[in-house]
């Protein structure tokens, strides 16, 4: 029961078993095999998200879930954290809601191997961030780039590999820039390390960056043509680690996806055309081989240097010459001269990668600034930082690369250890809490041991001084390195070294680096002739892509690879520290990259050295929430008088008064120096719902007085629309003409029985019980209902066979397409009876509402066709038979229907063969119109008493028990016809024994005694027995007994109030309803003729529906 607002659907809360724990907090036995066991479980019933308290865990499905759809989106916006299953959504909306709430930049930090699913979750954030901000068309620009971001440096940045068929082999740090209203209007994207080797080497099995088979495969004719396009095997890049296609990848589909990527970010469609042109510039780069020409290298072939000297705008012998020598500079005595050195064919081979090398790795620079450019904004207000960077990775021969790569993993392990475990230890310990310390590894050591300068130097300090005096390619430069590194750093704990190179102990276990080429690498130095020989092509797009000035005197050490990574790793580091931390750990299940295949090994080893286990002790025994005391009064001012609309007192008394305000024991919070500790997630669940309640009934008190307002409104337009049908036409019941439309009169919300009849979308515009008569004028209850489609009639009928033999079931009678009606009828007298003309047979009804219902069909007829719907005024009305298959009926006929003038507001109805005689007393004149006075008053006299909820009072359970009007078993001759209320119950439940007084419509008075006589209230309700009012008063009066034992004095007699006693229960649907149980006893304060009486139970005074209840 309770109100009935947007029921929320979801994948994991219906029909499905309990799978492990959603927060591994509430683990019964905290060990690692109990943190495996629980993901497994989870992650083989297909769900893939778990929490650790505020950190988000999630495993690699390997395949495309189904939840990621936008009703998870609406699900999972503005909701309260863990009021659905976890998803990386609540992590997003959190995190979104956090920054425009508390005005402070975010941050998310996904960590994890390579291909446990980093990139995808990166993914899946921003594009929630961007399907719930709001925004005009600029904003939209900006969503569209931050989206379409992705697969362009995916396509140029990302490639398959042992572990990975989409790994990122390089880092960013997307921040998405926002205005004070939340609306995403800029972002900026810092990118590191791109693994530029992977061009022109990798391992077997790998393939090289996706952009270069995404061009073979989706270059049209033109394309191949002119950027000299051919198969895949036929470049040496490519064709050396025997890798071409991936499973899940079409490298077709991709490149036109590449393509309008870079429509949608901006770059001009020529500068599209110089990025592909440098690509396969670069494959055709690779097919320049050399031969040993008296000990120096020659070019084996020279028609393979002429498409990329072509493509690259340079001059083919020019091409050649730098290829195979390179001009050095030598000083001897203060004299500089330049000297041309040819180089071997090893050496030429290296130049030629590095010159291929550098043209992937600037043409990536260019794309990062052109996204970042399309997003630029003047000023920074407020941002959501989302770090994808490579995972942890371990091959079978690790180098240059992979070191960095761990480097970085090791310092965002170091983050998270600061800031999940060490920070909020610390935190504790400076407010004051009572605090018991727990172990954990913290990693610093292994962060030292790469990066620290001096005592002991770090790896990279040594590698850099071995760069330093490096003049050649060798493996001389790489065995001093090694001898190096064992004389200076060869007994630290986490170091150790073998005959190729050194093993480093990291966070997420043993790395061996082979030190071949670590130094050639790290020194990524690109030659002066290179940058010259770019400098020199007829491409202005080329050339500004080496904008180097070889005039300026070079000082110092050149900056070397290992130490840009280092000062961008600790930039990154101090970036981090200055948002608000989110944390995403993703977890690898097996290296076959299958859905549900479970390596238990593999996932216990990254859940040892994730530190989950730590981190759920760290949670367990601490507090899931804190926050300084200003900014917790701020959100939470609201609860009460006194803190709103802000706290005046002591900032820390006032924290104390919101948490009394809602019975937080006081074992679970604590007050710190500066901050509030709150334990359990359950107690701040309390304080946002206590919160959300506040602000819904002040929320729904507005509205209620805006469609309150509005309604009237309405109603009063609808009321003269409809009074203007009829005027001079028909005459007006003298009660009616100045009602409230109400639309629905039989509760269609609560009748799931009638509904079905009903298509699923149709809006019910009008529903009410009605008398339908048939050709021998006998009245059969009918449920009247219209849509802006169709006009229903429904009936019941007994079930004649089956199991359910002998229950009544409702059933269609009749269904009528509004366009096919071709006209109403109606008498000019103040009766109810009007006659629907439909094609095939007419349907004569007697409708208490027909005003409201001429005028909504009417205003439906016209939607439909374009055209008036035909009205007809007449005392002698015909009628249409429905043609009939059996019996002296068959032939279908017709009847009419004859009115008369009468005495009384009552009709009284005659009915012979063919004719139905209809005598009415006069009503209200035919050009009488509702009055706006009496509306005003009228509301103004509810507005100091009470306000009625729009909708009709609804029908008690039962109301409809069969198909037929409980009415005298002498047919319908001379009979009174009363009209009941909306949801009267016309048929009594057995053994109430009552009739129940309404109030809905006058009575008029009956000119059949019997009839008059069966429908007097039954007096012996009246007579109060014995006791049973000291019982009632006692039910009434809920206050405490009296201290002290002392005798209460006899209360002075109150004044006896009308009292009515409840036939069923009722749940209340608004706050400013009565709930009550059946055989509950309430006062009457005020009776309503809208079918919403006023009552006092328990204490409480509301509303509630009448035809829930009998007067005493």
């Amino acid at each position: 029961m309770g109100s009935r607002g947007h029921y929320r659907y979801h994948w994991q809360s219906h029909n499905v078993k309990q799978s492990g724990v959603d927060d591994m907090v509430l683990l019964s036995k905290i060990t690692e095999d109990s943190i495996v066991e629980n993901l497994k479980k989870r992650y083989m019933d297909d769900y893939i998200f778990t929490y650790i308290g505020p950190v988000l865990i999630s495993v690699n499905p390997f395949k495309q879930m189904p939840y990621f759809s936008e009703k998870e989106v609406e699900m999972y916006q503005g909701a309260a954290p863990y009021e659905n299953p976890p998803h990386i959504y609540a992590l997003a909306d959190h995190m979104y809601r956090n920054m425009v709430i508390d005005r402070e930049n975010q941050c998310v930090i996904i960590s994890g191997e390579s291909g446990a699913g980093k990139t995808v979750a990166a993914k899946y954030i921003m594009g929630y961030i961007s399907r719930i901000s709001g925004g005009g068309p600029k904003v939209q620009h900006v969503k569209d780039i931050i989206l379409q971001s992705n697969p362009l440096l995916e396509a140029f940045g990302n490639a398959k590999t042992v572990r990975n068929n989409n790994s990122s082999r390089f880092g960013k740090y997307f921040e998405i820039q926002f205005s004070p209203g939340g609306e995403p209007d800029g972002g900026k994207i810092s990118n590191f390390l791109l693994e530029k080797s992977r061009v022109v080497m990798r391992n077997p099995g790998e393939r090289s960056f996706h952009i270069f088979y995404q061009l073979i495969e989706g270059a049209n004719a033109e394309q191949r043509s002119n950027l000299g396009i051919t198969s895949l095997e036929y470049y040496y890049y490519l064709n050396q680690s025997g890798s071409y296609k991936v499973d899940d990848i079409n490298d077709k589909s991709d490149f036109q996806e590449t393509i309008h990527a870079m429509n949608v970010i901006g770059i001009f469609s020529d500068e599209q055309a110089m990025v592909l042109q440098i690509v396969a510039g670069v494959l055709h780069l690779g097919n320049i081989t050399f031969k040993e020409s008296g000990n120096y290298a020659a070019v084996e072939s020279e028609e393979f240097l002429a498409f990329p000297a072509f493509l690259l705008g340079i001059n083919q012998n020019r091409l050649k010459e730098k290829l195979t020598s390179r001009q050095m500079d030598s000083k001897w005595g203060g004299k500089s001269e330049s000297i041309n050195v040819t180089l071997n064919v090893e050496q030429a081979c290296y130049t030629r990668d590095a010159l291929s090398k550098a043209l992937h790795a600037r043409v990536f620079d260019f794309l990062v600034d052109s996204i970042n450019k399309a997003m630029e904004k003047d000023h920074e207000e407020y941002n959501i930082g989302v770090l994808d960077i490579y995972g942890f990775e371990i091959f079978q021969k690790n180098g240059f690369e992979q070191f960095c790569i761990n480097f970085v993993n090791e310092k965002l392990q170091q983050i998270f250890i600061e800031l999940t475990l060490k920070a909020e230890q610390e935190e504790y310990i400076q407010e004051g809490i009572k605090w018991t310390p727990i172990d954990y590894f913290n990693n610093k050591i292994v962060c030292d041991l790469i990066e620290s300068k001096v005592n002991p130097p770090g790896i990279m300090s040594i590698l850099d001084d071995v760069c330093a005096t490096m003049h050649a390619v060798g493996e001389g430069a790489d065995q001093t390195l090694l001898q190096k590194l064992r004389m200076q750093i060869g007994t630290h704990d986490h170091f150790n070294s073998w005959n190729q190179g050194f093993i480093v102990h990291h966070y997420a276990g043993k790395v061996s680096y082979d030190v071949d080429g670590f130094c050639e690498r790290n020194r990524d130095v690109l030659f002066t002739d290179l940058i010259e020989l770019m400098q020199s092509s007829e491409i202005p797009f080329i050339k500004a892509l080496f904008p180097e000035s070889l005039q300026a005197e070079k000082k110092g050490r050149p900056t070397t690879a290992g130490s840009k990574i280092k000062k961008q790793a600790n930039d990154l580091v101090s970036t981090l520290m200055k948002c608000t931390p989110h944390y995403i750990r993703c977890i690898k299940p097996n290296e076959t990259k299958k859905p549900k295949d479970w390596e238990e090994s593999r996932v216990k080893h990254q859940v040892e050295y994730l530190g989950l286990k730590e981190n759920i002790r760290v949670r367990r025994a601490g507090y899931a929430y804190r926050r300084i005391f200003r900014k917790f009064l701020n959100r939470y001012a609201i609860l009460t008088k006194e803190s709103w609309a802000s706290w005046h007192g002591d900032e820390k008394q006032g924290v104390l008064h919101l948490l009394r305000s809602v019975n937080i024991d006081p074992d679970q919070f604590q007050l710190g120096r500066t901050k509030v500790f709150i334990k359990a997630p359950e107690s701040l669940f309390l304080l946002e719902e206590t919160r959300e309640r506040k602000y819904d009934g002040f929320a729904r008190t507005i509205q209620k007085a805006w469609r309150k307002y509005t309604a009237r409104k309405r109603y009063v337009q609808m009321r003269e629309e409809a009074s203007d049908l009829l005027l001079n036409r028909k005459e007006r019941r003298r009660h009616s003409i100045n009602r409230n439309f109400v639309g629905d009169y039989i509760g269609m919300d609560d009748r799931p029985e009638l509904r079905k009849f009903v298509g699923k979308r149709e809006k019910i515009d009008f529903a009410d019980t009605v008398t339908k008569y048939d050709r021998r004028f006998k009245g059969i209850k009918r449920d009247l209902i219209l849509t802006p489609k169709c006009v229903y009639l429904i009936g019941r009928e007994k079930v004649k066979q089956g199991p359910e033999k002998g229950q009544v079931r409702e059933v269609m009678k009749r269904r009528i397409e509004v366009e096919r009606i071709t006209a109403v009828s109606a008498s000019t007298m103040q009766d109810d009876f009007i006659i629907l003309h439909e094609q095939e047979y007419d349907s004569l009804l007697e409708c208490t509402f027909k005003t409201e219902f001429i005028s909504l069909l009417a205003k439906r007829f016209e939607e439909r066709t374009q055209r008036k719907l035909p009205l007809k005024f007449s005392n002698t009305l015909d009628l249409k038979l429905k043609k009939e298959n059996w019996g002296p009926w068959s032939a279908g006929g017709s009847r009419q229907v004859q009115f008369l003038q009468g005495q009384g507001d009552m009709a009284i109805l005659k009915p012979s063969s063919k004719t139905l005689q209809v005598s009415i007393g006069p009503g209200l004149p035919k050009n009488s119109r509702p009055s706006k006075k009496n509306f005003v008053q009228s509301g103004a006299i509810s507005r100091q008493q009470s306000s009625f909820p729009v909708r009709a009072a609804p029908a008690p359970p039962g109301s409809h028990q069969n198909g037929m009007l409980k009415t005298s078993h002498n047919s319908v001759h001379n009979s009174v016809h009363h009209r009941p209320a909306p949801g009267y119950l016309q048929a009594q439940p057995k053994g109430t024994g009552s009739k129940m007084e309404r109030p809905s419509l006058p009575q008029p008075h009956s000119i059949n005694k019997e009839r008059n006589q069966r429908l007097q209230p039954n007096l012996d309700f009246l007579r109060v027995p014995d006791q049973g009012a000291a019982g009632i008063q006692r039910q009434m009066t809920n206050r405490p007994p009296p201290g002290g034992g002392r005798p209460k004095p006899a209360p002075k007699p109150k004044p006896q109030m009308p009292q009515c006693k409840a036939l069923y229960a009722y749940d209340a649907q608004d706050t400013d309803e009565l709930s009550f149980n059946a055989d509950d006893v309430i006062e009457i304060v005020r009776e309503d003729a809208s079918g919403w009486w006023t009552g006092r139970l328990r204490g409480k005074q509301g509303l509630f529906p009448n035809n829930y209840v009998t007067k005493i």
